[in-house]
């Protein structure tokens, strides 16, 4: 490799190192989309961070607040050191906690950080620090979703880990205990109130039963109740309310509505609640049930003291209404109740009958009388029987709380007052009765416990329904009862001998008389056969005979039948052979009318055609008449209409008549073919007088008309007559013409 070549490659070297010194001193730094930079000042003219902060919110040398976001950024490493790291995310379904590192600190009593709503869920710092926002774990939570958080103000704690960029030893253990105490009560995941299914064991095996449930509450922060109550009451009920803290789940407005720390009165109900586990502890607790056949009874823990409103008469304890601390007077009907058992308890009263057994070894369907059994009795005999016994009760709804108040509960009840009081009882009725009477006496001696003992049961607020007494029995170490019992019992089997040879005396009795009744009929049966006999024969003979009869007179109605079916077949024939005949006629008239109508309406058609036809052409010729009439009016009427404007024209009627009968007169020359001069010239006047010009014309034409057709003219005074027989086209035409003029 020559000189020059290296030259080169030092220099390409030397460049490429002055151009990474030069983005290494303009702080060339890449955030990637799922990261964010948190920066750290090295220096600063305004100081550091002071002693009591961690944040430089002024521009001092430290932590700065805003972190750097996905893109390409300028921090020179001479005066900025910046750190990557991921996003924090939330998953579904989870809660995360914060841990501020810095901020105001924590007031007396006070447990957890305020609430800072402009933080935006703490990614912004200088938001939280400016707006109060203190020191330590917080009561404000994340729900899912990814965060850009500045890590090195705030420590995300987290069910899978803890987010932060260092910690100190201390800070680790605190935090890391934190998290465990998160992880023992399941404070990562929301509060889950819902009807569950359980497998529990029963007589028949396996059994899925639902099991509805509540959440009882315990706060951890605030005030404790008033005068040392055991239960914080209900504070920002209903949506409503401006404290309305849903449940638990914004503990700032629980705070602000004065509510208190411990158990809470208020539970949860079905749902799902994201509660803050550091601020508050749910209990899972199963509903109240109260079953059909049974009433709740309230003995309540909470609330202010109430009236009595047991009446005077009730002398055993106070009952007060509903809410109030003490025993409820109205009990809790059948069904589920979200009741608070932090609160008080219920406690079931069966209203259904109850059956208490004092028979070792047996108990009813309420298992209340597990530890009864049978009643020892000293006769009058001085026998010791043990008598089992049998109470049938039952208890007014309306009086269970009463009872509850009176003996706490029912089995307490039974074993500490009824218990007693019915052993005792039946042991005063064993003095008055021997064994035997005791045996033998006991429906008489159960109908008199039934009744004498409804009053005493009145007096515990019961209402006693049946007492059965059963069979008195020895004990173990006492053989005299059983001895004077088979004594009894040989007695009465003795007895019964006796009834059976009675019975047995008119069992024979009965016997003799039954063999005499076999014996008549057995001598009945062959008389019995005889007339059985006779009278079968007999109604041989008739069956014969009636068969007879039945044949003839089959016969006969078989040729009855047979001469009927002949007549009906013959009156069948005439008649259609008569229906044909008519049907022939008929069809023959009916044809021949036919025609004639046909003929006739022909005629008649062709009639109507022709006059119709007559018609139309009559009308025909009037409308063309008509028309013809009216267009020769019209054109006279516009002819004389004509005249009349070319009379006007020409100067007066005189000249137009000239005019007309000039025109006339040449029409009449050219179609007859006369000649111009006449050869004969008639010379006439007037009175004398020679005429003008116009008469002289006049004159020739009529003249030489005359001369030509025969006709004779004759001249009186001015009015010139021409009498001609017969009128051809040409003398039509002057005709017309005169008449015109």
């Amino acid at each position: 490799m020559d000189s020059g070549t290296i030259s080169i490659l030092i220099f390409i070297a030397i460049g490429i190192a002055v151009f990474l010194l030069l983005l290494y001193g303009i702080g060339f730094t890449s955030i990637g989309t799922d990261e964010v930079g948190i920066v750290e000042k090295w220096w600063s003219l305004k100081g550091s961070v002071p002693s009591d902060g961690l944040i430089a919110l002024k521009g001092e040398a430290g932590y700065q607040p805003q972190v750097l976001r996905a893109g390409v950024h300028f921090k020179t490493p001479f005066k900025y050191k910046v750190k990557k790291i991921r996003l924090v995310t939330i998953p579904q379904g989870q809660i995360g906690y914060v841990f501020a590192r810095s901020g105001e600190s924590l007031f007396d009593g006070q447990t957890l950080g305020k609430v800072v709503n402009d933080s935006k869920s703490f990614q912004d710092v200088a938001a939280f620090l400016n707006n109060g926002g203190q020191k330590g774990p917080q009561r404000q939570i994340l729900r899912e979703g990814t965060y850009a958080f500045n890590l090195a103000q705030f420590i995300i704690i987290t069910k899978d880990k803890v987010h932060s960029i260092f910690t100190s030893k201390d800070e680790s253990a605190q935090i890391e205990t934190m998290r465990s105490d998160l992880l023992m009560v399941s404070g990562f995941n929301p509060v889950i109130i819902a009807s569950t299914k359980t497998i529990e064991q029963d007589e028949s095996g396996n059994t899925i039963r639902n099991k509805d449930t509540i959440g009882i509450v315990t706060i951890n922060e605030g005030p404790t109740p008033d005068n040392g109550a055991i239960i914080a009451p209900i504070v920002g009920d209903g949506i409503t309310n401006e404290f309305y803290h849903n449940n638990f789940q914004e503990p700032e407005k629980f705070l602000a509505a004065n509510g208190r720390k411990g158990k809470q009165m208020q539970v949860l109900t079905d749902g799902i609640y994201f509660i803050n586990r550091l601020f508050a502890n749910v209990d899972i607790v199963p509903k109240s049930i109260i079953n059909i056949g049974y009433v709740g009874v309230v003995v309540s823990y909470f609330g202010d003291k109430g009236e009595d409103v047991s009446g005077t008469g009730y002398s055993h304890g106070e009952l007060v209404e509903q809410g109030k601390k003490g025993i409820w007077k109205e009990s809790m009907m059948p069904g589920k109740y979200a009741f608070n058992t932090y609160a008080g308890k219920v406690v079931p009263v069966p209203t259904t009958n109850v059956i208490l057994k004092w028979i070792s070894g047996q108990s009813g369907d309420h298992k209340l009388d597990d530890n009864l059994k049978e009643i020892s009795l000293i006769t009058k005999d001085a026998f010791e029987p043990n008598l089992p016994l049998t109470v049938v009760f039952n208890i007014d709804y309306r009086k269970a709380s009463s009872v509850i108040q009176r003996f706490g509960d029912i089995k307490m009840l039974i074993e500490q007052s009824l218990d007693p009081m019915i052993a005792g009882y039946f042991k005063n009725i064993g003095q008055t009765k021997t064994l035997i009477e005791l045996v033998q006496d006991r429906s008489s001696i159960q109908d008199q416990a039934s009744s004498e003992m409804k009053e005493k049961f009145k007096l515990y607020d019961l209402e006693l329904q049946e007492v059965l007494i059963g069979t008195p029995a020895a004990s173990a170490a006492d053989k005299r009862i059983e001895l004077i019992l088979a004594q009894l019992r040989d007695r009465q089997v003795a007895l019964e001998e006796i009834k059976t040879n009675e019975a047995k005396q008119k069992s024979a009795e009965k016997q003799r008389e039954l063999n005499e009744a076999i014996a008549k009929s057995a001598a009945q049966t062959a008389l019995t056969q005889s007339s059985i006999d006779i009278e079968v024969a007999d109604n041989k003979g008739k069956s014969e005979l009636r068969l007879a009869e039945q044949l003839a007179l089959k016969t006969q109605k078989l040729a009855e039948a047979d001469k009927y079916k002949r007549t009906q077949e013959a009156d069948a024939s005439r008649y259609t052979k008569e229906a044909e005949a008519a049907a022939n006629a008929k069809a023959t008239e009916l044809n021949a009318g036919a025609n004639a109508k046909q003929v006739e309406l022909q005629a008649s058609a062709e009639a109507f055609k022709l006059e119709t036809v007559g018609k139309a052409q009559a009308l025909n010729i009037k409308a063309v008449a008509d028309a013809t009439a009216e267009q020769e009016t019209k054109v006279g009427l516009a002819k004389g209409t004509a005249a009349k404007a070319l009379v006007d024209a020409y100067g007066g009627p005189e000249l137009q008549v000239q005019q007309s009968v000039m025109t006339a007169f040449a029409e009449a020359l050219k179609i007859s073919k006369s000649p111009l001069v006449p050869q004969t010239v008639i010379m006439g006047g007037s009175d004398g007088k020679s005429p003008n010009a116009m008469e002289g014309i006049m004159s020739m034409v009529l003249a030489n008309m005359a001369s030509s057709n025969g006709s004779v003219l004759t001249k009186q005074k001015d009015t010139i007559t021409v009498k001609e027989p017969v009128v051809t086209k040409q003398e039509d035409i002057i005709s017309a013409k005169k008449s015109e003029v």
